[in-house]
């Protein structure tokens, strides 16, 4: 493979990585177009806050989208994304796995999302780095 080749698919893992937390935060939970992300906070943390919370989240995840297309700190980045995913999966599988989309089975998802971040950061772009001239 070609280090254009690389490059090419570098940069598209971090944009297709950086949409994922945009469309989680932006529709699902700061727009409320996926009401199972407000119940899912409401099961663990209490319906009183969950909108606020909800909210906070979601522009959380924003901004995550934003620091992962800015490249600034990109392998505290990748760990942090690797933590709150891993995190809040083995929460949710733990507490309400029936309100996740594919019950139980979202843990492997997660994990499969977290292996891609961690492919992307420590391994493609660690050989970039290495066949710069």
């Amino acid at each position: 493979m070609t280090n254009l080749n690389k490059q090419f698919i570098h940069k598209a893992l971090t944009y297709t990585i950086a949409v994922v937390w945009l469309v989680n935060g932006l529709f699902c939970k700061v727009l409320g177009l996926v009401p199972r992300h407000q119940e899912i906070v409401a099961q663990i943390l209490g319906r009183e806050y969950a909108k606020p919370i909800t909210l906070c989240i979601g522009f959380a995840e924003i901004l995550m989208a934003i620091w992962i297309i800015s490249d600034w700190k990109s392998k505290l980045n990748a760990i942090l994304q690797i933590l709150v995913i891993v995190m809040m999966n083995i929460l949710e599988f733990t507490i309400i796995p029936n309100l996740l989309l594919w019950g139980k089975m979202n843990i492997i998802f997660a994990v499969m999302f977290c292996a891609l971040i961690f492919y992307n950061e420590f391994i493609l772009s660690k050989k970039l780095k290495h066949s710069i001239p």
